[in-house]
């Protein structure tokens, strides 16, 4: 199904189910769990990235995306805090929210979130690249077409290695140890404590995704800006 064909059914009120078709969604909708659902998360501490970059060259590697193509990115730029200029070092990536304005617009259901880690993820085999989660979302840039699998791809914090309980390759290569992953239901995670300790504030709050990435060290200013990984750096390292 092409573009044109998904949004004359979405014009005319139809939406389409690749449940059946999509053995991904199909094993996700059908499956119980025992356990208690996780709440995986992100903080991220601005006054710990120095900028290089290791995290984006990691994720680039571990889920084979090509080099002009981000799951996540280091947005660079320069700030003035008490009148002094500094350089922000600012992570983006998909904010795997608890309100994914992306999941409702999705007419084939390839883009869902997981019941057992509240992961958002893009189902490679159910999407038709109409691109309709990339126009709503208020995270411009986080989502891009995989010029390989020809469908839209984004951060999923590395459900092939966070599943099997190991940490996402962005993560576990931070040099400065400013990203830090952990189930926010866990009250004796890193996460959890981080959050405890410290004030963290979301990426545009005002539009009420309720993002489960946060970031220490990041103003009130700075959080209500509408960055994008599409546009151009005023600053690289």
């Amino acid at each position: 199904m092409d573009r044109r064909k998904a949004i004359k059914l979405l014009a005319g009120g139809t939406t389409v189910s690749l449940v059946s078709a999509s053995p991904v969604i199909a094993s996700i909708a059908s499956s119980d769990s025992d356990n208690k659902n996780k709440k995986l998360a992100m903080v991220i501490d601005l006054r710990r990235c120095n900028g290089c970059k290791a995290c984006v060259t990691a994720c680039s590697q571990e889920n084979g995306t090509e080099p002009d193509e981000h799951r996540t990115q280091v947005h660079q730029s320069s700030t003035q805090i008490n009148g002094k200029e500094y350089t922000l070092n600012l992570p983006l990536l998909c904010n795997q929210c608890d309100n994914p304005v992306c999941t409702k617009v999705c007419p084939t259901g390839a883009t869902f979130k997981r019941k057992e880690d509240g992961i958002v993820v893009v189902d490679s085999t159910g999407c038709i690249d109409c691109n309709f989660c990339v126009y709503t979302c208020p995270y411009d840039g986080v989502r891009f077409t995989n010029s390989k699998t020809k469908t839209v791809d984004k951060c999923n914090f590395c459900i092939q290695r966070t599943s099997k309980g190991f940490l996402p390759a962005c993560v576990e290569t931070c040099t400065g140890g400013a990203r830090v992953f952990g189930d926010l239901n866990n009250p004796d995670s890193n996460v959890t404590r981080l959050l405890k300790q410290h004030e963290a504030l979301v990426l545009q709050s005002d539009k009420n995704t309720q993002p489960n990435v946060f970031y220490i060290g990041l103003t009130a200013a700075e959080s209500d800006h509408p960055y994008s990984l599409n546009s151009n750096l005023t600053w690289q390292r």
